[in-house]
């Protein structure tokens, strides 16, 4: 049976820390804060919103919220990207996604300084993540890798798959698996016979948001498995990862939900306090 790796407890620790980190900061006269831009009334993209900012108040992190109508231009959205941009006491900015469909999002992100991208998206941070030089990193990705640490498993030299390539997910955590110095397969929708390749890893990476798209026989005795992707059954949220059949194959387990959720959040708050200090992973 599957040692199940608790998302919500080492997220719980990660803020832990980042408040200590925080409350040295603030002997300094430092508060890092955080800006939150939502457009629109999404519901998820509320509720999300509205757990970062439970989040930032638990690790004594200033956070402002900038609610704008989904009627906005684009010209509207940038001025006010840029404005946050320029105010000294916001350290990190984040543009809720997703964003109306008649917006630019690529074009939005770019107006994100890369130096407070604290979501990892910027072009110039994705290079530094290519690269392998110190930046700031996707938070899901971030959370990831902290699982996979939580199973005590080497990574050196084990064989990693990831199924996904998106810009956020998919894409970093296999390029943070590369640092890590896994052999890394990344698979997606036009694979040819998937389960040739997850039976093969050590690690396995799930981020599609696809129900129950891994079962018990496509994964290998004893592997660690990651389950980041979202879906909803019978409005339940549920991952990529059929849990049942699983559990019982894999060595370790990130479940959905309580496992990559809660630690995008954390490393969210941690990415924050990392610009405040002037310091970066990688």
């Amino acid at each position: 049976m599957a040692v199940i790796l608790d998302g919500k407890m080492l997220a719980k620790r990660l803020e832990e820390e980042t408040l200590q980190r925080v409350q040295k900061l603030k002997e300094k006269n430092i508060t890092p804060g955080l800006a939150f831009i939502l457009v629109g009334e999404d519901p998820a993209s509320v509720v999300y919103v509205r757990s970062k900012n439970k989040a930032c108040e638990r690790c004594g992190i200033r956070n402002v919220t900038v609610h704008l109508p989904e009627t906005i231009t684009q010209e509207e959205l940038e001025n006010e990207l840029g404005k946050l941009a320029r105010d000294p006491e916001i350290h990190g900015m984040l543009l809720q996604l997703p964003i109306p469909k008649h917006l630019d999002e690529a074009a939005a992100i770019a107006c994100i300084p890369p130096e407070k991208d604290v979501d990892g998206f910027h072009q110039m941070n994705a290079g530094t993540l290519v690269n392998g030089t110190p930046g700031l990193r996707a938070c899901t990705p971030l959370g990831i890798m902290d699982l996979v640490k939580l199973s005590g498993v080497e990574t050196r030299g084990r064989h990693a798959v990831v199924i996904g390539r998106s810009a956020i997910v998919g894409k970093p955590a296999a390029l943070l698996l590369l640092e890590a110095d896994c052999t890394v397969t990344i698979c997606h929708s036009k694979t040819v016979d998937l389960k040739s390749y997850t039976r093969q890893a050590d690690i396995l990476v799930s981020a599609v948001g696809k129900a129950g798209l891994i079962t018990g026989d496509m994964v290998k005795p004893g592997a660690v498995v990651i389950d980041a992707g979202i879906a909803r059954v019978d409005g339940k949220v549920v991952g990529d990862v059929d849990r049942e059949s699983v559990e019982s194959v894999a060595g370790y387990l990130s479940p959905v939900p309580g496992g990559c959720g809660p630690m995008t959040i954390a490393e969210l708050m941690v990415n924050t306090v990392d610009i405040a200090e002037g310091r970066y992973r990688g």
